[in-house]
This record gives structure tokens, sequence and C-alpha cells, in this order.
């Protein structure tokens, strides 16, 4: 009997009941409609940003900001990850832009004029140090360097990463559509900067170099309403008060009297003081600090900012005071090539339609824009040294030298302005720091330092999202 329940294959299926099959028949129209494709809906969400695409990374970041995770996306679209899914959307959308859009004004489109108003406003507070030379200490230098030299660079060094990060908080307010937050910390931090800079000239100041102590505390107190002003956007009235520096031209060729020399720096820094003060008065409707509801950016996020500009000034102030004019006059023209590149490339990016194309497109302009730069820099730099009193002679080794210096800023303000700061920290701190320990290596770490700031800001802007987002 236990061996009927042994069947051929196929027996058991043939042995179970028919069952009369079926006939299919067509959806009933009044019933309910198809499910949705979830794929279909994401592309037509999408079909715009996707078009414009020039590579599927563009459309990854746009569903990474939409808070889409790989679960969801697995789930829900039946894709491994985002970076799958868009490069199915990448595929299925055709590549298009949209109707060019009119000329823009602000913020990457900025005019030559004002850029070179910023140069020049960068380059005078230069003759107070040809007015204050013979104020300063006359005993020996310490280090091997000249008399007074030390609390002079060690508030300026001060006063640079201080204001450095202050202006990227500020910035950062500005950013977010906040002017009074933006004011506010200026107005906390500006006079709060000045303290320390002043207190480390002092602090550092050894026998004989009390004037250069003196003279360092001022100069703290300029560069902290310098850096009001130009982040309020006032450079005109900067520039007004820095015109009594221009009392220092008749200095280049004669001696002019002690008395008129402290005037004419007394002026010109209280001048600056008062424009600044203005800049933070409180508006009559203002509210209280502690009524703001929400707290500033990280403080974390700017301290890159105050680390460039620690590495960067190191470098300027190792080139030479000549090198210092000519670099710091050649701020102005970076800043509107800095302009012009990030224009184009948002151009470029609008009108190309391959990865490939937009990555030959960005790197010509890299080259273009830093060539123009250097020629520029190359220029003022010859200039400087003819105008001068007691400049190094000028040699090609020199001039080249000066010139890595000079790719270095430009490549790191401009690693800057893409989020790349703490890379262009680092490189900068590290040549920096090679040339402290080594002053003779001083061409070897610029060079070194250019280089592998050229190789990161191909790396960074070669990627579309870098500018889109």
């Amino acid at each position: 009997m236990s061996g009927s329940l042994w069947l051929k294959p196929g027996a058991a299926r043939d042995a179970l009941p028919t069952v009369p099959r079926r006939r299919a028949t067509a959806p009933d129209p009044a019933g309910p409609p198809p499910a949705p494709d979830p794929m279909e809906e994401l592309a037509d969400r999408l079909d715009a940003l996707a078009a414009a695409a020039v590579h599927p990374d563009e459309i990854a970041a746009i569903l990474e900001s939409d808070g889409m995770t790989d679960s969801h996306i697995r789930l829900t679209y039946g894709r491994a990850d985002s970076f799958a899914l868009a490069e199915d959307l990448y595929a299925r959308t055709e590549r298009r832009h949209a109707a060019p859009e009119p000329p823009r004004t602000a913020p990457w489109h900025t005019g030559l004029a004002g850029c070179l108003l910023r140069g020049v406003v960068f380059a005078l507070p230069g003759l107070a140090y040809v007015l204050g030379a013979p104020l300063l200490a006359g005993g020996p230098g310490r280090y091997g360097l000249p008399p007074g030299t030390v609390p002079l660079f060690a508030g300026a060094v001060t006063g640079w990463v201080w204001n450095q990060v202050l202006s990227h908080r500020a910035y950062t307010w500005l950013g977010l559509g906040d002017r009074r937050a933006a004011t506010r910390a200026l107005r906390v931090g500006a006079p709060a900067g000045a303290l320390v800079g002043a207190a480390v000239a002092v602090a550092t100041a050894g026998p004989g170099e009390h004037p250069s102590a003196l003279f360092g505390a001022g100069q703290a107190v300029y560069l902290g309403a310098a850096t009001v002003l130009l982040v309020l956007g006032r450079e005109r009235a900067l520039l007004g008060a820095l015109l009594p520096l221009a009392g220092a031209v008749p200095a280049f060729r004669h001696d002019l009297p002690g008395p008129l020399r402290t005037a004419l720096l007394l002026g010109s820094l209280a001048a600056t003081a008062v424009c600044a003060a203005r800049a933070l008065r409180p508006a009559p409707d203002e509210p209280p600090a502690r009524a703001r509801g929400r707290g500033g950016p990280p403080l974390a996020a700017s301290v890159p900012y105050g680390l460039f500009g620690l590495g960067s000034g190191l470098l300027v102030l190792y080139a030479g005071a000549d090198a210092v004019i000519a670099l710091t006059l050649s701020m102005g023209p970076a800043e509107w090539l800095l302009h012009r590149f990030r224009g184009a490339s948002l151009t470029r990016l609008s009108l190309l339609t391959t990865a490939y194309e937009f990555r030959r497109a960005v790197t010509g302009m890299l080259a273009r824009c830093l060539g123009a730069y250097l020629g520029v820099l190359a220029a003022l730099t010859l200039t400087a040294a003819a105008l001068w009193p007691g400049a190094a002679a000028l040699g090609p080794g020199r001039i080249g030298s000066l010139l890595l210096v000079g790719a270095v800023l430009w490549l790191g303000l401009l690693l800057q302005a893409f989020g790349g700061v703490s890379s262009a920290a680092a490189v900068c701190l590290l040549a920096a720091g090679a040339q402290t320990l080594v002053p003779a290596a001083g061409p070897v770490a610029a060079g070194a330092a250019a280089a592998a700031l050229s190789v990161l800001t191909c790396v960074l802007l070669a990627r579309p999202t870098t500018h889109r987002f």
C-alpha cells in the first residue's frame, strides 16, 4: 500500500482535479488606474536638472540633497544606490539647456574698477612703513632681521590670522542675508582683534624696540578697522582715510621732519578708526544681540581661513618689502580674475553637454587666468623695485621666486573660493614652515607649493558639481 504513494514524475500533476481556466479579460475602464511607475515620476520631476547635467554625479548630488538614502532607492526604484540611479536618469534624459539668462551683475560679475580700487586700498598701508621707518628702533636687530622687525611681524601675522577668521564669519552672515548679525560680529571681533594684535606686538618687543611696539599696536588697530570697512563694502571710505599716507611719496627721495611723519601716520589711523566706528553704529531699529534667535556659523569652519592667512602672510613677508608692495597691489587684479573665472565656469556649465568638454574648458580658463595674473604681478614687481628705496636687485631668479609665491596666493584664493580652504591652508603652512626652518629653500618650497596647489585646483575644479553646488 505504501508503495502506491510513489508516483512517476508528472503523475502528481495529472492526479490533481482539473480547474477550468478563466479567459483573460481587458481591464475595466471604470476600475482603478494602474499604479504609476516611480522611475517615470522621478524622471519627470528632475527632467530640467538632469537635462542640464554634464555628468551623472551632478544628478547624484541632487538625489542626495533631497535626502534619498540607498535603502530608499533600492526599495522604491530598484537601483543599488544614488550613483546607479543617477546614471539611469542621465542615460534616459536628452541633453539640453534652458534659454540663456540675462547678464548677471553679482556676485561673480564684478567690475574691474572696483577690484582695482581694492588693490590700491590693499597697497596704500605699505606707505606707512616708509613714513615710520626713521621713527622705529635703531638698535641691533634680532634673528638676523632689521631692528624692530620682530614686533612688527608678530603683530601683523596675529592680525592677519584673527581678521581672516573674523571676515569669514561676517561674510557667512552676509551670505545668509543677515547684515545685522554680520555687523554685530564685526563690532565685537574687530576691537578684540586689535587688542590681541597690539598685545602681541608689545609682548614680543625687545630692548630698544618700544617704538616698533607702538607702531605695531597702531598697525593692529588699522587691521581691525580696515577689516570692518572692507567686509561692509566701504572701500571708498577706507581710501579716503588712507590718503594722508600719500605724504610718504616725497619721503622716497627726501627726508621729512619727524613730527610731520607722526602727524600723517596718526591722522590716517584716526580717520580709519572713525570710519569703521561709523560703519558699525547700530541702526535705530536693530534688535539686541540676544534677540537673534539662532547661533552663528561654527567657529571650526572659520579656523582654516585663519590658517590660510597665516601661511600666505608668512610667504609674503619672506618675499621682501618691494615684493610685498607688488603682491598687495596685485590683489585687485587677482580678485577680478577670480570673478572672471567663476563667471566663465558657470557659463560653460550651462552651455556644454559632456564632462570632457567641461574639464577641457575649465583647464584652459584656469591657465589663462593664472597667466594673466602672473603677467600683472611681474609688471608691478618691476615698477615697485624701481620706486622702492633700497630695494634688492631684481634678477631672473628673484623674479621667478616671486612669481611662484604669487601663483601660490592666487591658486590658494581660488581654492578658498570653491570650498577648498583646508587644502590651501595646509600647503601654504608647509611651504612657510619649510622657509622658516631653511630660508635658502624659499624658492623650492614656493615651487612645490605652487605645483601641489595646481594639481589640487585641477582635480577640484574639473568636477561639474564643484561649480553647481
